[in-house]
Parts: structure tokens; sequence; C-alpha cells
């Protein structure tokens, strides 16, 4: 008996002794334009942290430390600031940043630098497919190349023939906004003006003058929803100039219909998502588990999954490890791996088995690590968002 005790002692030392803490960052603009959505998105990233270290199955029991930082969205030097923080912190990986502008700026400055690997739920500027990551970026959202073609489909379905653009004037606004204006151009829709507006203005009513002049069936607003893109939907509605707007990602959000209701219905826009299964069995685990399965939440789930999954398949937590395992777990082959079946993957990848994450968003990448993308289609009726289809 006292050999028994002493030989489970012994095993639990050892296990005990290689559970460790393992710092990762979440980094996303806490403050900033797109406020409102990155509590949820954060919420989702945790739920997956939280899933792989309450399953016991990460490195012997091993618990993930997340570290918060704000990006801000929209000052670059204060996210590569913020970024450094988490560096000297020691994080062996980044889910973020959200903005395209500061995740290109937290990616040249201090990712590349430092060998940390980020994966971002929601920068789509095309410009990032091209950016020198030395195989350090991932995004679970895709390219507004992509995106910007979904929303002139849709605009063209909708039976609008004619439009006027405003677009923030960041990375983010002018890629989306030049694919947007060249798609909806060659689906025959007019484009009666396109000018770009500050995200931080106190009046807009100099770009909804300029707007209103030139007119159209609807306005399309790419921009932010809690600072500029709101501003000119008041303003366009006050005045009168339109009643009906086309709403990139980064204005779809439930702050919007909060602050205008039924005057948007009518309104549509798409954002990057599924409809199909995996989506909604995160949902339900979502909802579950107290955490909104809103605007890119789902995919802030899906980048931290991966994370955890690609440190799981290599067998250690250190930041090469984990961007070499990224993209095997993304895209497998192996057993399919869905939201809330963590332990289940990370069993598997620890023992040395494929795993094919398809997680919350239908995860596959391209060869350069960003997502291929599903797209929804979204209305407003009765003051709320709506699902219309998956494009």
């Amino acid at each position: 008996m006292i050999k028994i005790i002493a030989t489970l002692l012994t095993i639990f030392a050892f296990s005990t002794s290689h559970a460790k803490k393992v710092n990762v960052g979440i980094i996303l603009g806490f403050t900033g334009p797109i406020e409102s959505l990155t509590p949820d998105m954060a919420a989702g990233a945790e739920l997956a942290f939280s899933e792989a270290s309450n399953s016991g199955e990460l490195f012997n029991g091993s618990k993930i430390n997340v570290i918060r930082a704000d990006s801000t969205c929209i000052d670059s030097a204060a996210a590569s600031s913020a970024a450094e923080g988490l560096i000297s912190q020691g994080v062996t990986a980044i889910m973020g940043a959200d903005c395209s502008g500061v995740t290109g700026a937290i990616l040249s400055n201090v990712a590349v630098p430092n060998g940390v690997p980020m994966i971002s739920p929601s920068a789509t500027s095309p410009g990032l497919t091209t950016a020198e990551d030395n195989g350090l970026f991932f995004r679970t959202a895709p390219s507004d190349a992509r995106g910007g073609e979904v929303l002139a489909d849709i605009t063209a379905d909708r039976g609008i023939t004619s439009v006027a653009i405003t677009y923030v004037n960041t990375d983010y606004g002018v890629g989306l906004a030049d694919v947007y204006e060249a798609a909806a151009k060659a689906r025959g829709i007019e484009v009666t003006a396109k000018t770009a507006h500050e995200g931080d203005k106190a009046d807009y009513s100099a770009e909804v003058g300029v707007l209103s002049a030139a007119g159209g069936d609807a306005l399309a607003v790419i921009g932010y929803l809690d600072q500029g893109g709101n501003q000119i939907i008041q303003g366009s509605l006050d005045s009168g100039a339109f009643d009906t707007f086309v709403l990139s990602d980064g204005m779809i959000g439930d702050s919007l219909t909060d602050t205008f209701g039924s005057d948007l219905d009518g309104s549509f826009g798409s954002m990057p998502g599924s409809l199909g299964a995996g989506a909604q069995k995160f949902k339900a685990y979502a909802e579950a588990n107290g955490v909104n399965p809103s605007v890119y939440v789902g995919e802030s789930y899906d980048a931290a999954a991966l994370i955890v999954l690609a440190m799981a398949l290599g067998g250690s937590d250190d930041s090469a490890t984990v961007a070499a395992n990224i993209m095997k777990v993304a895209n497998g082959p192996g057993t399919k791996i869905y939201a809330g079946e963590l332990a289940k993957g990370l069993e598997l990848a620890s023992a040395g088995f494929a795993v094919d994450y398809d997680g919350a968003t239908d995860v596959n990448f391209t060869d350069v690590g960003e997502a291929f993308g599903a797209f929804i289609e979204k209305g407003i009726e009765g003051g709320a968002f709506t699902d219309a289809a998956q494009r």
C-alpha cells in the first residue's frame, strides 16, 4: 500500500509540475468607434480560452491567463504601445486586433519583430493579404476584396439602381469603398457620389449636404457605427436626404438599431458569418454560457480556439510552435471540431491526431492564412437586424 501511495504521489507531482500558466493577449478597441461591439467579441474569445483551461486537456491541466489591451481601433501608435505591453507580460499569441489600420501597425511594429502570432477576428482590409508577416498573421474574417463584391450583389438584388457612398477615411473604409464602388458599377448601379468622412468630428452637416445634393436610391455608409457613421445617418434622416442605407459590417450592431429603431426599416448590409450547422451550435453554446453571439463574436471564439489547438498539436506554447500549427488545425484533414468541443479537440491534438477545426464560422483558410469566408445578408425590420440569407 505504501508503494502504491508513493507511486501515485510521484505521478501527481509529475503532472502538476508540468501544468503551468499560459499567457495570451486580447487586443480590441475597448474605446473608440466600435466600442459597443468589442465587449462581446472579447467575451467570445475568453469563452474559448476558459473552455480550454477548464478541460484539463491542455499541457497536463495548464491554465490560460488572458491579458486584455485596448487597440482604440483608430490610433496606431496607441495600439502598438498597448501590444508592446502584452509582449512585456509574456504573451505567446495575440487574439486581435480588430480594425485594419491598427492591426497592420501591431503586425509590423510588434508581432513580427517579436515573433508573436496574431489572429484577427475582424480586420478585413485587402491590404493585409499581402502584408509582410513572416507567417505570423491570420484572420478568421474574410477580406473586403470579397466583402465589397457581396455587398454590391445584395444592393443590386434589392433593386437599388443608384447609390451615394460615404466611407471612413481609414485603411478599412478606403479599401472597402473602392471595391464596393467598382463592383456596384459593374452591376449597373450608378454611383452618384463617393466622399470620405473622418471618424471623430462633431458636425457632419457638410458631408450630408454633399451626399444629399448627389442623391440616389440609397446611401452606402462604410464606416463605424459608434463614431461618424451613426451621425451621418442621423443627419440624412433629419434632412430627408435618404431613408434607405446600405451598411458595411462596421455599421452593423445593436447600438445602431437601438438608436434609430424602425427609421432604418428597409435598410440592409452584410457581415462575415455563417448560418450553417456550426454557427447554430455556437449560438446555442454561447447563449448557454452568457455570451451574446453578435457581430464578430464567432470569429473571436474561433481565433482563440485556433490558438489553443495549435499549442496542443505542437506540444508547446512557444510562439513559433503556435504559428507553425495554426494552418494545420484550421484546414485539417482530421476530426471535425465545433464550438463547445475544445476538450475533444485538445485531447486528440495532444495525442498527435489531426483535427480540422470548423468552429463557429466554418473555418477554412487560404494559403496566406485568411478565411475564405461566408457572409450574412442583414436586413432591418421592425427596428431590428434580421438574417436574410447566407452569401
